[in-house]
């Protein structure tokens, strides 16, 4: 009867397995954005910016200011700009046209497009939560292996050796270089077998409960963290509780 409420599944369990205890997490994957990295204010974001383009000092004014932010909010909402948002993370291309679309209805961002994207993804915008490295640092020493799983369309381990914590993270599988977006289980699957995890055995951490919850789909536990905005510790700290050591 339990058929009955399952929802789809795209992995099977022999009857040993199913019967059987669970196992233990032994591998831990991480979302990339806003759940181990978020990227800088956006104030800060238009003021360099505004610097990058000569115009330093412009938004000092917070009236000036204010008023390009909500004109950020407001032209993500056109939908001429939400129609190039789909997909917009399985290239590079797509993503650079996306966000040129959405820039160019901006009038501060309007014919400087070009150096607002350059500023979206350098590697000094995006910063880790301050507990980040806590955690990754911990599962190493349980002997837990970990990667990253994210819906990007840049090489995000230039921001992850810029802060030092290269040798904390074992894999990646970004939609970009995978031609797949999450929820899709095959990225969650590439993952696991980049570490050679079981997927049973792999606990999926992230903020989106469509996108990374799906991983559950593909055998994968899952920790969903609040979707709000955070810039001090990101909550991540029970992760550890949930892993024991494997050495």
């Amino acid at each position: 009867m339990r058929t009955l409420f399952d929802t789809p599944s795209t992995y099977t369990l022999d009857a040993a397995s199913s019967a059987g205890p669970v196992p233990p997490v032994q591998a831990v994957l991480f979302d990339f954005a806003n759940t181990i990295f978020h990227m800088i204010d956006a104030s800060r974001w238009l003021q360099l910016i505004a610097a990058d383009t000569g115009r330093a000092g412009e938004l000092d004014d917070p009236a000036a200011l204010a008023a390009v932010l909500a004109d950020l909010t407001t032209a993500y909402q056109l939908p001429d700009v939400l129609a190039v948002q789909t997909g917009r993370d399985l290239s590079a291309d797509r993503h650079r046209d996306a966000m040129l679309a959405w820039f160019a209805a901006v009038p501060f961002l309007r014919g400087h497009e070009p150096a607002a994207h350059a500023r979206m993804i350098h590697t000094e915008s995006w910063v880790p939560y301050q507990d980040t490295e806590a955690v990754l640092q911990g599962l190493q020493a349980r002997g837990v292996r970990v990667g990253v799983v994210s819906d990007i369309a840049w090489d995000i381990r230039a921001h992850v050796r810029h802060f030092g914590l290269a040798d904390l993270i074992d894999t990646y599988a970004l939609s970009y270089e995978a031609g797949r977006e999450k929820p899709d289980p095959e990225l969650f699957r590439k993952a696991c077998a980049d570490l050679g995890a079981d997927p049973r055995a792999t606990l999926m951490v992230g903020d989106n409960p469509v996108r990374d919850g799906g991983a559950s789909a593909a055998g994968l536990r899952c920790y969903i963290l609040p979707a709000e905005h955070r810039t001090g510790d990101r909550g991540l700290a029970p992760v550890l509780d949930l892993v024991p050591a494997v050495r």
